[in-house]
């Protein structure tokens, strides 16, 4: 158990070993443990879950619609790096924005949202256990800061991660790839993913 006292961070190092072992008994393939069942809501109405989207190529990001400045800049990026990726490798990729704002983004107002960005951006929502749920199961961190009445901002990863059209696990992109670098980089794990086949 970890804890602060009188300002000093204490630490169990029996944990930090319990821990350590259970990292390195982890998965012998190499894989990610990324990603898993959810069952959401879409900017329709529509029950979505991950099952929707087999048999195509994901890619997913967790944001907000109230987000000032970093969600809007990588849902450009993400709706950018879509069409070039059809553009160049003729690849279809499907776009997915998910909120970690549950209390505020209800499905009319992600539907205006994705609607900004990109006409195949379909954005998911749902009830605060069903996101918890879901960031969980893709490791992303997110946490609402101070609030003032309902305006308030939530600090969460900032990630895109490319799913296999079986839903698994493929790769993230963090928020230094460009553009360019993202499209290139969904391009080369996709010929990768295709030759492993």
């Amino acid at each position: 158990m970890t804890g602060k006292r009188n300002g000093i961070l204490k630490v169990d190092y029996y944990d930090i070993s319990n821990a350590s072992k259970a990292v390195k008994q982890g998965p012998s393939a190499g894989k990610a443990a990324i990603g898993g069942p959810f069952n959401l809501i879409n900017d329709e109405g529509k029950n979505v879950t991950e099952k929707d989207f087999l048999g195509r190529w994901t890619l997913i990001y967790f944001g907000f619609t109230h987000c000032p400045d970093i969600c809007p800049d990588e849902l450009q990026k993400l709706a950018a790096a879509v069409d070039k990726i059809k553009e160049k490798a003729g690849f279809n990729i499907v776009p997915v924005f998910i909120s970690v704002d549950p209390e505020r983004d209800t499905v009319e107002q992600v539907h205006e949202y994705v609607k900004e960005f990109h006409p195949n951006l379909i954005g998911l929502t749902g009830t605060p256990e069903e996101i918890k749920k879901v960031a969980r199961a893709y490791r992303v961190y997110y946490m609402k800061t101070a609030e003032e009445d309902s305006d308030y901002l939530v600090d969460h990863s900032i990630v895109m991660y490319l799913m296999g059209p079986d839903m698994d696990f493929v790769k993230f992109f963090g928020k230094n790839n460009d553009v360019d670098a993202l499209t290139d980089g969904v391009i080369n794990e996709i010929k990768q993913y295709k030759n492993q086949k």
